[in-house]
């Protein structure tokens, strides 16, 4: 509702730019993956070769995804509980690591970064769907007072919850900006990082690579 429907779109994009193989095996991690949205569009995407583990802290959200799966891709997606900071995986265990709208609730970045180079294979690439600062004159601004003067009170019209609405706006705020988190995701380890802005920058797509 919050986002017109973007999500849907975004969520698509980047599942476009990972392009798991139609031909070969390929293993795909989605960590903060919650009820599957990104896991499951990996699958559809992929070939019958493509499996996909959702990893998530929320029992409860695996259990919606669990449920929202059934008799769709069956035997291909694992659902772990678990955190991003400490991944319950072998080294060298997945060809991706995607996470959709979650890198900026993890308290410690940095470690979930080196996780995420740990789990995965040499030629593996992370992808991070984030939210981002509008890179559009006017936009900023815009989006700044959609932030802070609608979306608390729309959370509160819809879920009687004006806080956690609040704290998504604020979190937001104090994610790294783009060159920043680059930095970041190049400490890890990770070569031939990039970002590609989308609408304007209100979110972006962050890529790297195991080289």
């Amino acid at each position: 509702l919050m986002s017109g429907g973007l999500h849907r779109a975004w969520k698509n994009a980047l599942v476009t730019r990972l392009s798991p193989s139609r031909t070969r095996p390929f293993q795909a991690l989605d960590v903060a993956g919650g009820t599957g949205d990104v896991a499951l569009r990996i699958l559809d995407a992929g070939g019958p070769l493509t499996r996909a583990a959702v990893l998530d802290i929320n029992e409860a959200m695996l259990a919606v995804g669990r449920e929202r799966s059934a008799g769709r891709h069956e035997g291909r997606v694992d659902w772990v509980e678990g955190n991003a900071e400490a991944l319950p995986f072998a080294d060298r265990s997945f060809d991706a690591y995607t996470i959709a709208f979650g890198i900026r609730n993890v308290p410690r970045i940095a470690t979930a970064l080196a996780e995420a180079h740990r789990v995965l294979k040499p030629g593996g690439r992370y992808l991070c769907l984030e939210f981002s600062r509008p890179d559009m004159p006017g936009l900023d601004a815009l989006y700044d007072a959609y932030s802070f003067r609608v979306i608390p009170p729309l959370g509160r019209a819809v879920t009687g919850d004006a806080e956690s609405y609040r704290y998504l706006v604020e979190s937001i705020r104090r994610f790294p900006p783009p060159g920043a988190f680059a930095r970041m995701i190049e400490a890890a380890g990770f070569r031939r990082v990039s970002q590609q802005p989308l609408t304007g920058g209100i979110v972006a797509i962050h890529s790297g690579w195991i080289i």
